[in-house]
Protein backbone atom coordinates (compact mmCIF):
# COMPACT_ATOMS: atom_id res chain seq x y z
CA UNK A 1 0.00 0.00 0.00
CA UNK A 2 1.07 3.74 -0.79
CA UNK A 3 2.46 5.88 1.58
CA UNK A 4 -0.27 8.38 0.45
CA UNK A 5 -3.31 6.10 1.38
CA UNK A 6 -3.05 7.08 4.69
CA UNK A 7 -1.82 10.42 4.35
CA UNK A 8 -5.49 11.13 3.17
CA UNK A 9 -7.02 9.92 6.34
CA UNK A 10 -7.39 11.66 9.36
CA UNK A 11 -6.34 10.62 12.53
CA UNK A 12 -7.98 11.44 16.40
CA UNK A 13 -7.45 15.00 15.48
CA UNK A 14 -9.36 14.74 13.02
CA UNK A 15 -12.47 13.94 13.85
CA UNK A 16 -15.93 16.37 13.61
CA UNK A 17 -16.41 18.45 16.84
CA UNK A 18 -19.88 16.81 18.11
CA UNK A 19 -22.21 19.67 17.14
CA UNK A 20 -20.63 20.77 13.90
CA UNK A 21 -21.93 21.18 10.74
CA UNK A 22 -21.52 18.36 8.23
CA UNK A 23 -19.02 19.30 6.31
CA UNK A 24 -19.26 18.41 2.55
CA UNK A 25 -16.89 15.28 2.24
CA UNK A 26 -15.26 16.57 -0.95
CA UNK A 27 -14.73 20.01 0.17
CA UNK A 28 -13.16 18.11 3.74
CA UNK A 29 -10.83 16.23 1.58
CA UNK A 30 -9.46 19.23 -0.36
CA UNK A 31 -8.97 21.25 3.05
CA UNK A 32 -7.60 18.09 4.66
CA UNK A 33 -4.69 17.65 1.89
CA UNK A 34 -4.11 21.75 1.57
CA UNK A 35 -3.29 21.53 5.65
CA UNK A 36 -1.07 18.46 4.95
CA UNK A 37 0.51 20.12 2.12
CA UNK A 38 1.18 23.62 4.44
CA UNK A 39 5.25 23.85 4.91
CA UNK A 40 4.64 25.15 8.38
CA UNK A 41 1.49 22.65 9.76
CA UNK A 42 1.54 20.09 7.49
CA UNK A 43 3.25 16.55 7.17
CA UNK A 44 6.78 16.48 6.25
CA UNK A 45 6.16 13.51 4.05
CA UNK A 46 3.38 15.01 2.13
CA UNK A 47 5.01 18.95 1.77
CA UNK A 48 8.13 16.65 0.25
CA UNK A 49 6.91 15.48 -2.41
CA UNK A 50 6.73 16.52 -6.40
CA UNK A 51 4.38 15.47 -9.10
CA UNK A 52 7.12 12.99 -10.34
CA UNK A 53 7.51 11.45 -6.29
CA UNK A 54 4.03 10.97 -6.92
CA UNK A 55 2.97 9.55 -10.15
CA UNK A 56 4.38 6.31 -9.12
CA UNK A 57 1.59 6.09 -6.18
CA UNK A 58 -1.10 6.98 -8.60
CA UNK A 59 -0.37 4.23 -11.11
CA UNK A 60 -0.57 1.83 -8.41
CA UNK A 61 -3.84 2.91 -7.21
CA UNK A 62 -5.03 3.00 -10.07
CA UNK A 63 -3.83 -1.07 -10.79
CA UNK A 64 -5.45 -1.88 -7.22
CA UNK A 65 -8.59 0.12 -8.43
CA UNK A 66 -8.49 -2.48 -11.45
CA UNK A 67 -7.44 -5.53 -9.14
CA UNK A 68 -10.58 -4.64 -6.60
CA UNK A 69 -12.92 -4.74 -9.62
CA UNK A 70 -11.31 -8.44 -11.27
CA UNK A 71 -12.27 -9.82 -7.56
CA UNK A 72 -15.58 -8.47 -7.81
CA UNK A 73 -15.23 -6.93 -3.74
CA UNK A 74 -17.13 -3.75 -4.26
CA UNK A 75 -16.13 -2.70 -1.04
CA UNK A 76 -12.52 -2.56 -1.28
CA UNK A 77 -13.29 -0.95 -4.91
CA UNK A 78 -14.85 2.16 -2.44
CA UNK A 79 -11.63 2.50 -0.31
CA UNK A 80 -9.34 1.95 -3.62
CA UNK A 81 -11.47 4.77 -6.13
CA UNK A 82 -10.70 6.96 -2.42
CA UNK A 83 -7.29 6.23 -2.68
CA UNK A 84 -7.14 7.12 -6.72
CA UNK A 85 -9.37 10.42 -5.89
CA UNK A 86 -6.41 11.45 -3.29
CA UNK A 87 -4.36 11.26 -6.29
CA UNK A 88 -5.97 13.57 -8.01
CA UNK A 89 -6.31 15.74 -5.10
CA UNK A 90 -2.88 15.51 -4.50
CA UNK A 91 -1.35 16.45 -7.94
CA UNK A 92 -4.64 19.57 -8.37
CA UNK A 93 -3.28 20.94 -4.85
CA UNK A 94 0.54 20.90 -5.65
CA UNK A 95 -0.45 22.85 -9.22
CA UNK A 96 -2.45 25.21 -7.22
CA UNK A 97 0.47 26.13 -5.14
CA UNK A 98 2.10 26.82 -8.23
CA UNK A 99 -0.66 29.06 -9.92
CA UNK A 100 -1.19 26.59 -12.34
CA UNK A 101 -4.79 25.07 -11.97
CA UNK A 102 -6.84 24.09 -8.73
CA UNK A 103 -9.28 20.73 -8.39
CA UNK A 104 -12.47 22.82 -9.60
CA UNK A 105 -10.19 23.29 -12.47
CA UNK A 106 -9.88 19.60 -13.13
CA UNK A 107 -13.55 19.10 -12.53
CA UNK A 108 -14.58 21.95 -15.07
CA UNK A 109 -12.31 20.83 -17.58
CA UNK A 110 -13.50 16.82 -17.58
CA UNK A 111 -17.15 18.18 -17.25
CA UNK A 112 -16.58 19.98 -20.80
CA UNK A 113 -14.99 17.34 -22.18
CA UNK A 114 -17.83 14.78 -21.39
CA UNK A 115 -20.51 17.52 -22.76
CA UNK A 116 -18.12 18.25 -25.83
CA UNK A 117 -17.76 14.74 -26.40
CA UNK A 118 -21.23 13.53 -26.42
CA UNK A 119 -23.23 15.57 -28.56
CA UNK A 120 -25.68 13.08 -28.99
CA UNK A 121 -26.25 13.69 -24.99
CA UNK A 122 -26.09 17.10 -24.19
CA UNK A 123 -26.76 20.41 -26.21
CA UNK A 124 -23.35 22.69 -25.99
CA UNK A 125 -24.29 23.93 -22.85
CA UNK A 126 -24.94 20.78 -21.00
CA UNK A 127 -28.34 20.18 -20.82
CA UNK A 128 -29.67 16.95 -21.76
CA UNK A 129 -31.38 16.32 -25.17
CA UNK A 130 -34.96 14.71 -25.43
CA UNK A 131 -35.00 11.23 -25.01
CA UNK A 132 -36.53 10.92 -28.60
CA UNK A 133 -33.40 13.16 -30.19
CA UNK A 134 -32.64 11.80 -33.59
CA UNK A 135 -28.79 12.86 -32.65
CA UNK A 136 -28.98 9.81 -30.62
CA UNK A 137 -28.62 7.28 -33.31
CA UNK A 138 -25.99 4.55 -32.00
CA UNK A 139 -25.06 4.15 -35.27
CA UNK A 140 -23.65 7.75 -35.47
CA UNK A 141 -22.29 7.76 -32.22
CA UNK A 142 -18.78 5.93 -32.66
CA UNK A 143 -18.13 8.06 -35.66
CA UNK A 144 -19.24 11.31 -33.90
CA UNK A 145 -16.49 10.20 -31.01
CA UNK A 146 -13.18 9.16 -32.90
CA UNK A 147 -13.89 12.89 -35.08
CA UNK A 148 -14.12 14.69 -31.79
CA UNK A 149 -11.39 13.04 -30.16
CA UNK A 150 -9.81 14.01 -33.49
CA UNK A 151 -10.40 17.25 -33.60
CA UNK A 152 -9.48 17.95 -29.52
CA UNK A 153 -5.65 16.10 -30.29
CA UNK A 154 -5.62 18.45 -33.73
CA UNK A 155 -6.00 21.37 -31.16
CA UNK A 156 -3.61 20.48 -28.31
CA UNK A 157 -1.05 19.89 -31.17
CA UNK A 158 -1.63 23.26 -32.68
CA UNK A 159 -1.42 24.76 -28.95
CA UNK A 160 1.93 22.69 -28.06
CA UNK A 161 3.61 23.77 -31.27
CA UNK A 162 2.69 27.22 -30.50
CA UNK A 163 3.97 27.23 -27.35
CA UNK A 164 7.16 25.48 -28.33
CA UNK A 165 7.61 28.16 -30.87
CA UNK A 166 7.14 31.11 -28.15
CA UNK A 167 9.73 29.34 -26.00
CA UNK A 168 12.51 29.40 -28.81
CA UNK A 169 11.15 32.90 -29.37
CA UNK A 170 12.28 33.52 -25.88
CA UNK A 171 15.24 31.73 -25.98
CA UNK A 172 16.60 33.12 -29.23
CA UNK A 173 16.88 36.56 -30.72
CA UNK A 174 18.12 35.83 -33.51
CA UNK A 175 16.54 34.63 -37.13
CA UNK A 176 17.84 31.49 -37.21
CA UNK A 177 15.40 29.55 -35.16
CA UNK A 178 14.93 25.82 -36.58
CA UNK A 179 11.79 25.09 -38.31
CA UNK A 180 8.82 23.30 -36.31
CA UNK A 181 9.42 19.51 -36.53
CA UNK A 182 6.98 17.18 -37.88
CA UNK A 183 3.39 17.05 -36.52
CA UNK A 184 3.73 14.37 -33.92
CA UNK A 185 0.55 12.41 -35.66
CA UNK A 186 0.61 9.73 -33.03
CA UNK A 187 1.20 11.59 -30.01
CA UNK A 188 -0.67 12.10 -27.20
CA UNK A 189 -1.07 8.28 -25.93
CA UNK A 190 0.67 8.06 -22.09
CA UNK A 191 3.98 7.05 -22.34
CA UNK A 192 3.42 5.35 -18.55
CA UNK A 193 0.83 3.28 -19.60
CA UNK A 194 1.86 -0.27 -19.70
CA UNK A 195 3.44 -1.40 -22.91
CA UNK A 196 0.73 -3.58 -24.43
CA UNK A 197 -2.39 -0.97 -23.75
CA UNK A 198 -0.02 1.51 -25.24
CA UNK A 199 0.45 -0.55 -28.58
CA UNK A 200 -2.81 -1.01 -28.72
CA UNK A 201 -3.73 2.60 -28.57
CA UNK A 202 -1.05 3.67 -31.08
CA UNK A 203 -2.08 1.03 -33.47
CA UNK A 204 -5.65 2.19 -32.92
CA UNK A 205 -4.43 5.77 -34.05
CA UNK A 206 -2.52 4.59 -37.10
CA UNK A 207 -5.88 2.86 -38.31
CA UNK A 208 -7.59 6.04 -37.68
CA UNK A 209 -5.02 7.20 -41.14
CA UNK A 210 -6.21 3.86 -42.28
CA UNK A 211 -3.13 2.60 -41.94
CA UNK A 212 -4.32 -1.17 -41.18
CA UNK A 213 -4.75 -4.93 -41.81
CA UNK A 214 -8.57 -5.38 -43.26
CA UNK A 215 -9.11 -8.23 -41.14
CA UNK A 216 -8.23 -10.27 -38.28
CA UNK A 217 -6.50 -12.77 -40.08
CA UNK A 218 -4.44 -11.01 -41.66
CA UNK A 219 -2.49 -10.14 -38.16
CA UNK A 220 -2.56 -13.91 -37.64
CA UNK A 221 0.21 -13.53 -40.26
CA UNK A 222 2.27 -11.01 -39.19
CA UNK A 223 2.28 -12.27 -36.07
CA UNK A 224 3.73 -15.83 -37.98
CA UNK A 225 6.08 -13.65 -40.12
CA UNK A 226 7.47 -11.80 -36.63
CA UNK A 227 7.82 -14.94 -34.76
CA UNK A 228 10.00 -16.47 -37.97
CA UNK A 229 12.06 -13.45 -37.12
CA UNK A 230 12.41 -13.64 -33.52
CA UNK A 231 13.52 -17.70 -34.38
CA UNK A 232 16.13 -16.09 -37.00
CA UNK A 233 17.52 -13.69 -34.17
CA UNK A 234 17.81 -15.82 -31.69
CA UNK A 235 19.89 -18.32 -34.33
CA UNK A 236 21.92 -15.81 -35.23
CA UNK A 237 22.86 -14.75 -31.13
CA UNK A 238 22.27 -11.25 -31.40
CA UNK A 239 20.60 -9.98 -28.39
CA UNK A 240 19.82 -6.21 -29.93
CA UNK A 241 18.02 -7.63 -32.90
CA UNK A 242 16.10 -10.32 -30.54
CA UNK A 243 14.97 -7.67 -28.54
CA UNK A 244 13.49 -5.87 -31.27
CA UNK A 245 12.70 -8.64 -32.60
CA UNK A 246 10.21 -9.30 -29.80
CA UNK A 247 8.95 -5.73 -29.67
CA UNK A 248 7.83 -6.30 -33.18
CA UNK A 249 6.04 -9.72 -32.22
CA UNK A 250 4.73 -8.22 -29.09
CA UNK A 251 3.60 -4.89 -30.88
CA UNK A 252 1.68 -7.19 -33.99
CA UNK A 253 -0.07 -9.73 -30.61
CA UNK A 254 -1.58 -5.98 -29.28
CA UNK A 255 -3.11 -5.61 -32.95
CA UNK A 256 -4.34 -8.74 -33.52
CA UNK A 257 -6.36 -8.51 -29.79
CA UNK A 258 -7.41 -4.88 -31.24
CA UNK A 259 -8.77 -6.49 -34.27
CA UNK A 260 -10.61 -8.97 -32.35
CA UNK A 261 -12.01 -6.54 -29.96
CA UNK A 262 -10.10 -7.91 -27.19
CA UNK A 263 -8.07 -6.24 -24.72
CA UNK A 264 -4.77 -7.05 -24.38
CA UNK A 265 -3.89 -6.03 -21.01
CA UNK A 266 -7.00 -7.87 -19.42
CA UNK A 267 -6.12 -10.52 -22.05
CA UNK A 268 -2.68 -11.04 -20.62
CA UNK A 269 -3.59 -10.59 -16.84
CA UNK A 270 -6.08 -13.52 -17.45
CA UNK A 271 -3.19 -15.62 -18.86
CA UNK A 272 -1.15 -15.11 -15.96
CA UNK A 273 -3.50 -16.05 -13.19
CA UNK A 274 -4.32 -19.03 -15.11
CA UNK A 275 -0.91 -19.88 -15.47
CA UNK A 276 -0.56 -19.44 -11.46
CA UNK A 277 -3.48 -21.41 -11.01
CA UNK A 278 -2.01 -24.05 -12.78
CA UNK A 279 1.12 -24.29 -10.90
CA UNK A 280 -0.11 -24.34 -8.18
CA UNK A 281 -2.46 -27.50 -9.42
CA UNK A 282 0.42 -28.87 -10.69
CA UNK A 283 2.49 -28.47 -7.49
CA UNK A 284 -0.56 -30.14 -5.54
CA UNK A 285 -0.35 -33.35 -8.32
CA UNK A 286 3.77 -33.50 -7.78
CA UNK A 287 2.94 -33.87 -4.00
CA UNK A 288 0.17 -36.69 -3.95
CA UNK A 289 2.50 -38.72 -5.89
CA UNK A 290 5.24 -38.10 -3.54
CA UNK A 291 7.21 -35.35 -5.50
CA UNK A 292 7.36 -32.00 -5.00
CA UNK A 293 8.75 -28.56 -7.16
CA UNK A 294 12.46 -28.25 -7.11
CA UNK A 295 12.79 -31.81 -6.79
CA UNK A 296 10.89 -33.29 -9.71
CA UNK A 297 12.39 -33.64 -13.30
CA UNK A 298 10.58 -31.98 -16.11
CA UNK A 299 8.99 -35.21 -17.42
CA UNK A 300 7.05 -35.53 -13.87
CA UNK A 301 6.46 -31.25 -13.76
CA UNK A 302 5.18 -31.84 -17.48
CA UNK A 303 2.73 -35.02 -16.39
CA UNK A 304 1.58 -33.36 -13.43
CA UNK A 305 0.86 -29.71 -15.76
CA UNK A 306 -1.41 -31.54 -18.06
CA UNK A 307 -3.08 -33.20 -15.23
CA UNK A 308 -4.08 -29.96 -13.64
CA UNK A 309 -5.34 -28.79 -17.15
CA UNK A 310 -7.61 -31.86 -17.34
CA UNK A 311 -8.84 -31.06 -14.07
CA UNK A 312 -9.52 -27.65 -14.88
CA UNK A 313 -11.39 -28.67 -18.16
CA UNK A 314 -13.75 -30.63 -15.78
CA UNK A 315 -11.65 -34.29 -17.00
CA UNK A 316 -10.34 -35.03 -13.73
CA UNK A 317 -10.59 -38.07 -11.78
Amino acid sequence: MSETRDAGRPGPGGAKAAGAAEEAPLSRLLRLMATLRDPVAGCPWDVAQSFATIVPYTIEEAYEVADAVARGDLRDLRDELGDLLLQVVFHARMAEEQGAFAFDDVARAIGDKLVRRHPHVFTPDGTPLPAGSPLRDPAQVEAQWAAIKAQERAARQKERQEERQEARQEARQDTGAAPDPAPDLLGGVARALPALARAEKISRRAAAYGFDWDEAAQVVDKVREETDEVAEALAAGDPQALSEEIGDLLFSVANLARHAGIDPETALRDGTAKFERRFAAMARHLAASGGALGRSDLAAMEAAWQAAKRDEAGGGP
